[in-house]
């Protein structure tokens, strides 16, 4: 119990007692939590490199595997549909297995997945039946791993950090999966200039799913931290689940919450999927729109650590979200402006950073904020739901803006890929995508108020592991 001392900070702090009783409430950090941290970001960034591994080279794809383009696109396409219903589930999963539970299996369906999809590149497989069954059957697997994966990080902050780290500790887990995004864009062309080079493709994406796994299965030994960082963790699986999904089916404000930055989330992805389709219409490169779509998330992680830090301190969680979900819809008219026009590459790079600097920087101060309005329903449900929600809207708003798309005749500036019988412009679909964001961005701010409930249960109990950290501090009982 010395040992564990050490890497500790402690507090004892007042717990409402029966008169007459005196109850001292004792809290701890584990340095340990750092390297759960470390478990999650890495399972997170892997996931998210699977996930996207042949979309950037999904023309070599189709020739070295004797498929079409479409097959290619299913790969990706596969992590959309299965995290829908599967979302549900493990959000049940989370809340009532646990922590560790979770943690494990995913990293398990994760490495599992990785390795059935390498079985697809044996010469005697690899053109026939059996290689496309290995590479959906193993991208299924690491598709069921995604939803477990990305629920895990407010799970984790509210476990096992304490007040004062818990949004920085979940924008670092959960910032991990956009560059893992980023990675396996950058990474996939640059490994694969032709056919023969995707087995070894796929054997460096699996190293870091391997190492993931036995990190896993080696490092974390328990649900709960033996004593908990804050007040709130101690409820932190107070809720059964259908209870728990019972108020927040009641909860305006997580209604509004839910509905808001699902349409956020949806309209990302969308982003994310379709800026090369947009822009190769006005004759900008693929390396142009690789290159913002880069900037996008580079930006994105930046301004979401940032916030993440100011958030931490300031627990201005609505002002904050607020603010930038309603920058991120200026910029978002700014973009359906400025790609309906040729050569602004800098006002078009500018802008994608901006977009990804204030829309990506929400996402993990969302969630905190989702488990502080839902409080005391679990941490998987609330944030769970929200991405649900996401996918959910994504699959609408793709649907949307495809259909808005307006064939024009072939341009010769065009840049695009297989246009020959017509160009399709965009103008009308990012017109759209903006006036949904507009619209989403007025409707939570001017309606959205939430208590804090979480940190208002914390100031009641008393305050979390103090600050200061290696230093003991005894509040006298109540």
């Amino acid at each position: 119990m010395a040992e564990e001392a050490a890497g500790e900070s402690e507090a004892l702090l007042p717990q409402p007692a029966s008169p007459g009783l005196e109850k001292l409430r004792h809290f701890r950090t584990y340095k340990r939590r750092w390297f759960l941290l470390v478990v999650v970001c890495l399972l997170n960034c892997s996931n998210a490199t699977l996930w996207l591994t042949f979309a950037p080279v999904a023309d070599q794809a189709a020739v070295y595997f004797n498929v079409s383009l479409d097959t290619i696109n299913w790969l990706s396409l596969l992590y959309l549909l299965i995290s829908i219903p599967f979302g549900l589930v493990a959000t049940w999963l989370l809340d009532t297995a646990g922590l560790k539970f979770t943690i494990i299996l995913s990293a398990w369906l994760n490495m599992i997945g990785c390795v059935i999809r390498a079985f697809s590149v044996m010469n005697y497989v690899r053109n026939g039946i059996l290689g496309s069954l290995f590479l959906f059957v193993g991208q299924s697997l690491c598709a069921l791993a995604q939803p477990l994966i990305i629920f895990s990080p407010t799970k984790l902050a509210a476990l096992w950090f304490p007040d004062h780290q818990r949004a920085i500790a979940n924008t670092i887990s959960s910032m991990s999966n956009p560059l893992g995004i980023l990675i396996a864009n950058l990474v996939s062309p640059a490994l694969v200039s032709e056919g023969k080079d995707i087995p070894t493709m796929l054997g460096i994406y699996a190293i870091p799913a391997v190492v993931a796994c036995m990190l896993a299965v080696a490092g974390v030994h328990d649900k709960v931290p033996p004593t908990p960082p804050s007040a709130s963790a101690t409820n932190s699986t107070s809720q059964p689940f259908f209870t728990g999904l019972k108020m927040i089916m009641k909860n305006k404000a997580y209604i509004i919450l839910a509905i808001c930055f699902g349409a956020g989330i949806g309209i990302f992805t969308c982003f994310t999927a379709l800026l090369e389709q947009i822009l190769c219409v006005k004759g900008y490169s693929n390396f142009f729109a690789g290159l913002n779509g880069a900037l996008f998330i580079v930006f994105g992680l930046l301004g979401a650590f940032l916030l993440g830090l100011y958030v931490d301190r300031s627990r201005r969680f609505i002002e904050s979200t607020k603010i930038c979900f309603g920058l991120a819809a200026l910029v978002s008219i700014a973009f359906a402006v400025m790609a309906s026009f040729r050569n602004q590459a800098i006002p078009l790079a500018l802008i994608c950073s901006l977009f990804g600097f204030f829309g990506f920087s929400v996402y993990p101060v969302a969630m905190e904020l989702a488990v502080e309005c839902s409080f005391p329903v679990g941490e998987g449900t609330s944030s769970g739901l929200i991405f649900v929600s996401g996918q959910i809207q994504g699959v609408i708003i793709m649907k949307l803006m495809q259909a808005l798309i307006v064939q024009i005749p072939k341009d010769p500036l065009s840049t695009c890929a297989g246009d020959e019988g017509g160009t399709v412009d965009w103008i009308n679909s990012t017109l759209g995508m903006a006036g949904i964001l507009s619209a989403i961005a007025c409707f939570y701010i001017i309606f959205f108020h939430t208590d804090y409930r979480r940190l208002h249960a914390e100031a009641f109990d008393g305050s979390s592991v103090n600050k200061m950290e290696d230093k003991e501090v005894i509040a006298p009982g109540v």
